[in-house]
């Protein structure tokens, strides 16, 4: 109730609040000992410290510590507990660290009782010094309405192997640096922190002596002088690092640059006797700029369009080339152009390696590994120098022939393939050969292939395909081998299938197949009949979202414990793609369900859609309050024993509807009505939500909504 009252509050009226606030809950709940233990030291190493520390720290919530220690060894012990703007508390909020010494089952033989605000005298950072020993101490918040706020620390002899290393911190710093290493302009700080045991909870840095932070990406620093950053980390056991700290000057930057940048290029290779290029030539581009520093360069080869420069260029084509260079500052200063001029030859033939040649074959194969009806002989030639000028191939003790592709042998028996390839400098290559056997199609083969076909493609609800259809056949058969496969088109002659067959023309199709074996057998001619139609119109039309929200709510309106939001989209078009939403200003991020909001306080939920057609709706919003669960909604409650509406009892009992308000309390018989209509209405709802609710049954909302009826409730200005 307190931290509602302190949101109300702003400046330094919520400051005196808190302040006040906190020493009245210091007097009221905490004993003699806590006075002394929250007296203690402020971070850093006290006089004679224990080398074990456990951090404690609070926030806002009022249901967890965000970091505390699982683990601790027997033994002295610091505990530091803050509580503060550097931890997330935003509200003042006052939270202590208290160990339970009563609760059976637990170790007693720490009293231990830390009250922190951020507003206290040492800022919400307090220490105490204890001594451990082997066993379990529950720890929690001594704060009324703070009872979740609640662990246990496991104390072990030795540890038990548990986290009691600090986390390994370090800093860099990165930017424009001048000649004598100060930053120009600004310079980012960036944190990093590793812990090969309980993991890193949180990382801060302070600026300049300011108060420590909570590190949450790089930090630019862009004011002028000299800065120290320091730094340190905290992991999931409460080990505290040292304190580490990077030093560094950030100058104005130089005034400004109006200079463009030196640019010259250099061409580089064999040349020979007449200053040509052999083979090829490389042009090297390079670019100095004293001033705001070289931004880009770029060329172009013979008149091409420029284009980025990252490496030296290489030109082998024959022929006069002209390459022109250019380059850009920082500051936006272009060069003037220039040029290099040069002329590349071809190189004298020197190539003495004959080319690589191989042969596969290819077919149907029987068990015996015989190609059955006929095999296929391909030939692939390669030459890395001088290219490839010929291929050829003899069958059996046949003379060499051109080979232009593929050779296919029929004639049953066994055969011997030779081939051999030449290059451009002449060179010939050894004659390679390939053996294989070809049998007949096994006798008594008359079972005709089995063929078949699909359709795909993108449909309508009507089955239809949008824009193309895709018709796959395959065939087989297991006995000869399929020899050949054919399609027609919409009464077209059959023709060889090689591929599937895209059908993009409106309207409806047909596509007949079919296919014959090694042995002669035709397949029966099979068919797909389809429909191929237009594309829709484009889309120009964005998708309608929306959004509710639900969850339990209190007289006000507002939703206890938590709230639901969903959102909704719908595209009668290409369909929705993707629905957004953001919560609080935190930026947008994908929707994948309900989202739900357990944070006390106002919040603004924001949603999007886009649609397939790339169109994207407005933005919308649903604004809604969070309290907490365990708050009493209704202080100084109705409590009579049942619900009375002016003078009319309607025996229900008056119960508690689950957050401190009763059912009189949400009739509010004595609010604002503007007739005795609109209070009946009012009735008719809450008791509604009660059902829905399981608070009160059908029989009793009836008997209510009757004792309304016949109030005078919104009568004669009542």
């Amino acid at each position: 109730m307190f931290s509602r009252l302190l949101a109300r509050r702003s400046g330094a009226a919520r400051g005196t609040a808190v302040a006040v606030l906190v020493a009245a809950l210091a007097a009221l709940w905490l004993p003699t000992s806590a006075a002394s233990q929250s007296g203690a030291a402020r971070s850093g190493a006290p006089t004679a410290a224990a080398e074990q520390v456990l951090r404690w720290t609070a926030n806002d919530s009022l249901t967890e510590y965000p970091i505390a220690p699982t683990t601790a060894t027997a033994g002295p012990a610091t505990i530091v507990f803050e509580n503060s703007l550097a931890t997330g508390n935003t509200t003042g909020m006052a939270h202590t660290l208290t160990f339970d010494t009563s609760s059976p089952g637990y170790n007693h033989d720490v009293d231990l009782n830390i009250v922190a605000s951020p507003f206290d005298a040492k800022n919400g950072l307090h220490e105490a010094q204890v001594t451990l020993t082997p066993g379990t101490y529950r720890y929690y918040c001594a704060m009324p309405g703070h009872g979740e706020m609640a662990g246990v620390l496991e104390v072990t002899d030795d540890g038990g192997g548990d986290d009691t290393t600090p986390p390994s911190v370090a800093a860099a710093v990165s930017g424009d640096q001048d000649a004598d290493g100060n930053y120009v302009g600004s310079a980012t700080v960036t944190v990093s922190a590793e812990d090969a045991g309980s993991g890193v909870a949180s990382v801060e840095y302070a600026m300049d002596g300011a108060a420590f932070q909570p590190y949450t990406g790089p930090v630019t620093v862009d004011q002028v002088g000299e800065h120290t950053v320091r730094f340190r980390a905290t992991d999931r056991a409460g080990n505290v690092s040292e304190v580490g700290s990077v030093s560094f000057g950030v100058v104005e930057p130089a005034p400004a640059d109006t200079t463009p940048p030196v640019v010259t290029a250099s061409v580089s290779g064999d040349q020979d006797a007449e200053g040509n290029y052999v083979g090829s030539a490389t042009v090297t581009v390079s670019a100095e700029d004293a001033g705001s520093g070289v931004a880009s360069v770029e060329y172009e080869v013979d008149d091409t369009g420029f284009q980025p420069y990252s490496g030296p260029v290489t030109v082998d084509r024959p022929g006069d080339h002209s390459v022109q260079y250019r380059a850009t500052d920082n500051a936006g200063n272009l060069s003037e152009t220039g040029s290099v001029l040069f002329s590349v030859v071809e190189p004298t033939p020197d190539d003495t390696t004959p080319p690589v040649v191989t042969a596969s074959v290819s077919g149907d194969q029987d068990a015996e590994g015989n190609y059955v009806g006929s095999a296929t002989v391909a030939i692939s030639a390669r030459d890395a120098g001088s290219g490839v000028a010929s291929v050829e191939y003899a069958v059996h003790a046949g003379h060499f022939v051109p080979y232009t592709g593929p050779v296919t042998v029929d004639q049953v028996g066994e055969h011997t393939v030779w081939f051999r390839a030449a290059d451009n400098a002449g060179n010939v290559s050894e004659v390679g050969s390939v053996l294989f056997t070809v049998v007949e199609p096994a006798p008594g083969d008359t079972t005709p292939p089995e063929v078949s076909a699909t359709v795909a493609g993108d449909q309508d609800a009507d089955g239809n395909y949008v824009g193309a259809a895709t018709v796959t056949i395959s065939a087989r058969d297991t006995v000869s081998g399929v020899d050949t496969l054919t399609h027609a088109l919409d009464g077209g002659s059959f023709q060889p299938y090689t591929a599937p067959v895209v059908v993009s023309a409106p309207g409806e199709h047909t596509v007949r197949y079919r296919a014959t074996d090694h042995a002669g057998n035709a397949s029966e001619v099979g068919s797909v009949s389809f429909t191929v139609v237009e594309p829709a119109p484009d889309d120009t039309t964005p998708p309608t979202v929306s959004a509710s929200v639900a969850g339990d709510q209190d007289a006000e309106g507002h939703y206890v414990g938590s709230a639901t939001v969903t959102v909704s989209a719908v595209d009668a078009g290409s369909g929705v793609a993707s629905v957004e939403y953001e919560l609080d200003g935190a930026g947008f991020g994908d929707y994948g369900g309900p989202v739900v909001v357990t944070s006390p306080g106002e919040h603004t939920v924001r949603f999007r859609a886009t649609d397939r057609g790339g169109n994207a709706s407005e933005i919308g919003s649903v604004t809604f309050t969070v309290v907490a669960a365990d708050s009493d909604a209704c202080p100084g409650s109705d409590v009579r024993p049942t619900v009375v509406i002016g003078n009319h009892d309607s025996t229900v009992a008056n119960v508690d509807t689950g957050n401190g308000c009763t059912i009189n309390d949400l009739i509010d018989e004595h609010g604002e009505y503007a007739n005795h209509g609109q209070f009946v209405k009012h009735v008719r709802q809450v008791t509604a939500d009660l059902v829905a609710r399981g608070v009160i049954s059908e029989q009793e909302r009836a008997r209510i909504v009757r004792a309304a009826a016949r109030s005078d409730v919104g009568k004669n200005g009542e």
